[in-house]
């Protein structure tokens, strides 16, 4: 992609989807420069007063009493970073480092973190070369900034820690950046933030989305696969309670099945009066987790363009103020209100793969989707690791910001938990790409089972997307890999590629 040209205070979201989706060069926009320089003067001067100002001529946390003399300050910056080097687990995957970098450009961007110009230019040096840092994914407890894994991505601003470029792992001095000798402050600045925990929650909102447009997508070809009816999608009923992702999902739903076939056989004459809240309570259930996607969203936007670290630097009023804006709470609720949702999309489509493979319910589908059962088993062990996958989804869901614990000699005693109440969410999501690709197979197979009775134009489309990648299922055979390509699919927006643009325009954040 070409340069990306951010304004702190401004970035969108679908600004920083673009970084997280692309490779390429970002940098701040020339307005941003005079404040950043601006504060870090301020910083420069009181390094050099005689009033003690936190992290700036002090120690840090619990030994924030204790003075640092002028002369040390280069020490005492690269202590800070050397000794918060504490993270363990995999390595964060490449695209989120990316995204984590230009957090903290626009954190730092906004002129309240001290820090000298020459740090933002290196930053942005980094990301034009693709020299990423190697940050360990666990060890943040969201609160005094994501500490550890930022101190790793800090290093190697200095000329330490691990780094990729072009694919290779190296130490952080070979990778053909200018290391910087941290002023006053700077080291803080660097490690003090939320970019850690925000980006964790941002890609977990993007794969949430991408989920959410897909379980649209595999809902309507359920719905059409058990002759379900649309009745239930009237946007008069949404309207009448008024929630605008109810009303969105049934809007989506009512126009992917516009034209079927299928549908328009059992207008008449159907015995059935009500299909099971499975199909029935479809806009209700994926809409309200659209709505809360939609929340979390507008959290992780202002997150995204916040400055987060302490003290912060209030260049109009010529203050230096120690507080708060570290605490990643507001990550945390927004993390938990995406995990609720991934889990309730994936628990609703499994309830509909249960329907389709169930011939008391499928409304006369052959078991288990085979043509042949009895001799086959069909799609029974595929409903059964949507199970599983559904199961673990709702264990995850549970809440990790009322998780707090004291650290730093109770200091630091109360804490979000952000970090990896977001990174779950990469989990989540993953098992629920698998739940919506078992749904498509499921549903595609059971819609082929009403030829010549044929579906939607949009949901032909979707199935013969589906069909260039995963086989009709005859008889049966090793299915692992069919799987894992519908999730796939899923993940990648590639079923929903198949569907005209304007039928999911609103689901994204």
């Amino acid at each position: 992609m070409s340069d990306l040209i951010l304004v702190p205070n401004q970035a969108t979201l679908s600004q920083l989807e673009q970084v997280w989706r692309q490779t390429g060069s970002v940098r701040l926009a020339d307005s941003a420069h005079q404040g950043i320089a601006e504060s870090a003067a301020r910083i420069h001067a009181a390094a050099n007063g005689s009033v003690p100002v936190y992290g700036v001529n002090t120690g840090f946390g619990k030994l924030a009493s204790v003075r640092i003399a002028a002369e040390d300050t280069a020490t005492l910056q690269r202590n800070l970073i050397l000794s918060h080097c504490c993270g363990v687990g995999e390595p964060v995957e490449a695209q989120t480092v990316r995204l984590i970098l230009v957090l903290k450009l626009l954190s730092l961007g906004r002129g309240a973190s001290g820090v000298r110009p020459q740090i933002i230019a290196l930053l942005q040096d980094m990301l034009a070369r693709g020299v990423l840092p190697v940050i360990p994914s666990q060890g943040s407890v969201g609160a005094s900034g994501d500490l550890a894994p930022l101190a790793h991505m800090a290093a190697v601003v200095i000329g330490e820690g691990r780094a990729v470029l072009d694919g290779s792992e190296m130490s952080g001095a070979k990778a053909g950046l200018s290391p910087v000798t941290l002023a006053a402050k700077e080291g803080l600045a660097l490690i003090n933030g939320t970019q850690v925990s925000t980006a964790f929650a941002l890609v977990g909102l993007f794969q949430a989305f991408a989920a959410a447009r897909a379980a649209l997508v595999t809902s309507a070809l359920s719905t059409d696969a058990i002759m379900g009816s649309t009745a239930p999608f009237l946007d008069e009923i949404h309207q009448l309670r008024g929630h605008r992702g109810q009303i969105v999902a049934a809007r989506a739903i009512r126009d992917l099945m516009a034209g079927s076939e299928i549908r328009e056989s059992h207008r008449e004459g159907d015995a059935r009066v009500q299909d099971p809240y499975c199909i029935r309570c479809q806009p209700q259930v994926t809409g309200a987790c659209i709505d809360l996607l939609w929340q979390a969203a507008r959290t992780l936007q202002i997150e995204a363009n916040a400055a987060t670290d302490n003290p912060l630097v209030l260049v109009q009023t010529d203050q230096i103020v120690s507080g708060g804006n570290f605490h990643a709470e507001p990550v945390a609720f927004a993390a938990d209100q995406i995990a609720l949702a991934i889990a309730e999309m994936g628990a609703i489509a499994q309830r509909r793969v249960a329907l389709m493979v169930d011939p008391t319910l499928s409304h006369d589908l052959p078991p288990f989707l085979t043509p042949d059962p009895g001799l086959n088993s069909g799609l029974m062990i595929a409903e059964v690791t949507s199970a599983a996958l559904m199961s673990e989804n709702k264990h995850l869901a549970n809440p990790c910001s009322t998780d707090s614990t004291p650290t730093s000699a109770n200091q630091e005693d109360h804490v979000s938990m952000a970090a990896h109440g977001a990174r779950r969410l990469l989990r989540m999501n993953a098992n629920l790409s698998q739940i919506l690709g078992i749904e498509a197979i499921c549903a595609a197979a059971g819609v082929e089972f009403r030829a010549p009775l044929t579906t939607s134009a949009p949901l032909r489309a979707v199935i013969a997307r589906l069909r260039a990648h995963v086989p009709a299922l005859d008889q049966d055979r090793y299915l692992a890999p069919d799987l894992a390509e519908a999730a796939r699919l899923v993940r990648e927006d590639v079923l929903t590629g198949a569907v005209p643009g304007d039928l999911l325009a609103e689901v994204h954040p």
